[in-house]
């Protein structure tokens, strides 16, 4: 009995000296962390101190704070940043579908500030700037060296005054001056329209209107076509959409599937992720589905991208998107005031992460660019000729086995051709995505 108290008293001393000696280097490694962090914070005040006692003009001690919380959190990655109370104002109105600006999404790269689309309709859009233009100068004035908030500001004026911005593009030889006027952008989160017997919904930004915007569109389209018997597929072009709200994103994944998950988020702690799953219902009722993307597709349209894909549910079609996969929370600070701040990455339902990779479509159909040196009207007539046919020929035999209708019928189908083949020339890739509905229908797709 002696040996066995003895024994575990023994245990007991080894487990404690053991404990000790390994606890007691963590214990100690931790109280050199929080003593070298508070050492970095006097630092801080120190040069704090300096700059506001000897600077060489007085400083605002209230731009300095901001400044120095702004460079901490843009030092993390290019989507975290601070919001001033009036930064915070406008971020707030703009997910409601209204603002003033360019109407360019933007973020930064090698220090410069760089296009990730152009949004339809906008000043930006109809002055020619592109998805991957990076902006270099702003009325003269280098961004290079400057924070992405800092940037923006220098775009930001009173709408109806005149802003030139630099812009060096992929493929041109020197960079070049574009005038835009500012105005107030009125989004119109989704456009509708038919195509032939094509539904094509044109999704601009994920914003509060989004999801009601695509609902309403889809009904209206069906209806005007005389039911959905009478509609061939859908094709969701979400080219140059910057992204934007994740509740928007999901919902017009959902609208699309009948189940499953759509999109997960992982952060830093295992325990803080979500999954978001569909639920039954879908707006297209099993109507073949085309997405269209493009290097200007990010973050919200590249989850809905990602699902429709993952799920077998839709053709991805253009070139690959953006490739900003990460989830930005907005946290109220004192003062009116936020934070947008990195707290996790996107991934699709396959566990795909988006960040950096982007969405690769299943067919790459490259947008044909114009060339503007061409001469058009040698173009006409060389289209005009290539048209002729028997029946451009002069003393042609008519064709008498064809009743009124069926030439009607006959030209119908011509008039529909030529519409195609023009929108060939307006927008190749929006063609092709039409095509392959046809090509489904005809290979007896899901009706």
């Amino acid at each position: 009995m002696k040996k066995a108290l003895i024994a575990a008293f023994v245990g007991t001393v080894s487990g404690a000296v053991i404990t000790t000696q390994v606890a007691a280097p963590l214990l100690a490694q931790e109280a050199a962390k929080t003593t070298n962090v508070y050492q970095q914070l006097d630092l801080f005040g120190d040069i704090f101190e300096r700059i506001r006692a000897q600077y060489v003009e007085e400083v605002d001690e209230a731009d300095l704070i901001e400044a120095a919380i702004d460079g901490m959190l843009t030092s993390l990655d290019p989507h975290s940043s601070y919001l001033s109370p009036d930064d915070a104002a406008d971020m707030r109105v703009q997910t409601r579908g209204e603002f003033g600006g360019l109407g360019i999404e933007v973020t930064q790269e090698d220090g410069f500030v760089k296009v990730v689309s152009p949004i339809d309709g906008t000043p930006a859009d109809e002055a020619g700037v592109e998805a991957g233009d990076f902006i270099t100068h702003v009325d003269g004035d280098s961004l290079l060296g400057l924070t992405l908030d800092k940037a923006v500001d220098l775009m930001r004026g009173p709408v109806g005054s005149e802003i030139i911005i630099t812009i060096a593009r992929e493929g041109v030889d020197e960079p070049f001056d574009i005038s835009i006027i500012r105005d107030t952008i009125k989004l119109t989160a989704v456009r509708t329209r038919t195509e032939g017997e094509t539904v094509v919904l044109r999704v601009t930004t994920f914003n509060d209107q989004t999801y009601p915007n695509l609902k309403d569109g889809i009904a209206k389209q069906i209806e005007e076509a005389g039911g959905i018997d009478s509609v061939n597929g859908f094709i969701l072009d979400l080219r140059n959409n910057p992204g934007g709200l994740l509740t928007q994103a999901i919902k017009v994944s959902d609208a699309f599937l009948e189940s499953g998950e759509i999109v997960s988020t992982r952060g830093r702690n295992p325990a803080d992720g979500d999954r978001y799953n569909a639920q039954e219902g879908d707006l297209a009722l099993g109507k073949p589905l085309v997405v269209l993307i493009n290097g200007g597709s990010a973050s919200a349209s590249e989850i809905v991208a990602g699902a429709l894909q993952d799920h077998r549910r839709a053709i991805v079609v253009g070139t690959r998107s953006f490739g900003k996969g990460s989830v930005q929370t907005v946290m109220p600070l004192r003062g009116e005031g936020a934070m947008r701040l990195t707290t996790a990455r996107y991934y699709t339902p396959s566990g795909r992460s988006i960040q950096a990779l982007g969405i690769s479509p299943d067919i790459v159909v490259e947008q044909p660019r114009r060339d503007p040196s061409a001469n058009n009207e040698d173009e006409e007539k060389s289209a005009a000729h290539q048209s002729r046919s028997e029946a451009d020929l002069r003393g042609a035999l008519s064709n008498d086995s064809l009743s009124e209708d069926e030439i009607r019928q006959i030209e119908e189908d011509r008039a529909k051709a030529e519409a195609a083949a023009k929108l060939r020339e307006d927008d190749y890739q929006l063609a092709y995505a039409i095509d392959i509905l046809k090509g489904l229908l005809a290979l007896g797709g899901k009706n």
